[in-house]
């Protein structure tokens, strides 16, 4: 996998300890060059080291997503520093409160919408020219929210849908000018986050946190739990040649845990 993106540009949202990094670092590996941008400008220039590691370069733009300025920022930096842009990674997202949608503070919901579908159509309309004379792809990371109605999940689960609606829209209205789009679906990510929580779950039921793991692996057809670059793999994937004729679709990637 190590010339799939050889010599093409990424930008990637969202860039964090977690999948964000983790798909920086596997463009790269792939041969790509990167922009990374988040809000916090410490891990980017973290995430930026294991690029430059690899041999290639990485652009560090510390940006608000939902802020027109900043975001037009973001691809006017993108542009000057590599004249070009070949894929987009729409990774940023926000969980609104956990809780019933009968209680959920509106306000809260409409904050939800506002980083995980308008932040992606904002960041996809801006890259869009580019896109299109490099005949590139846009990928948005979605969740495996949208396989389940679990209660307290319905304030996230009606944003991601959205986003999945607002990636088959685009499919269609940029397919013509030659850019995909197209969607991967993570399931459990076996991060620094869902770690923490399998610690304090364990903890408050006196049990060790392998044996809550081996619980949740249990009910998972490949009986563990995905590790990000497994998911940033599958994002190398939709954004290389290889996929060339795939558009509008959403590729789960959760070891099973959901059938689609």
């Amino acid at each position: 996998m190590t010339d799939l993106l050889q010599d093409k540009v990424i930008v990637v949202s969202g860039v964090g300890p977690g999948l964000g990094r983790s798909i920086a670092v596997r463009c790269a590996a792939a041969g790509a060059d990167v922009v990374l941008a988040a809000r916090t400008e410490s891990r980017l220039a973290e995430v930026a080291k294991e690029v430059d590691a690899l041999g290639r370069r990485a652009v560090t733009v510390p940006t608000d997503i939902t802020d027109d300025a900043s975001a037009t920022n973001l691809c006017e930096a993108a542009l000057k520093a590599f004249g070009r842009v070949d894929a987009l990674v729409n990774n940023a997202f926000a969980i609104p409160p956990i809780m019933d949608l009968a209680d959920v503070d509106l306000a809260d919901v409409r904050a939800g919408f506002e980083t995980n579908v308008l932040a992606a159509l904002r960041l996809t309309r801006l890259f869009t020219p580019s896109l299109a004379e490099s005949g590139g792809s846009v990928v948005m990371i979605n969740s495996a929210v949208l396989r389940h109605s679990r209660r307290t999940f319905g304030a996230y689960k009606m944003a991601k849908a959205s986003l999945l609606a607002l990636a088959q829209s685009l499919a269609a209205e940029l397919g013509p000018r030659g850019i995909r789009v197209n969607s991967v679906a993570p399931g459990y990510i076996w991060a620094d986050s869902l770690k923490w929580y399998f610690a304090y779950l364990a903890k408050e039921r006196g049990v060790p946190p392998e044996q809550v793991y081996a619980e949740t692996a249990e009910t998972i057809d490949l009986r563990r739990l995905p590790e990000p670059d497994e998911i940033a793999d599958t994002v190398v994937f939709l954004a290389s040649s290889l996929a060339r004729c795939v558009t509008g679709q959403c590729l789960d990637v959760n070891a099973g845990e959901y059938h689609h």
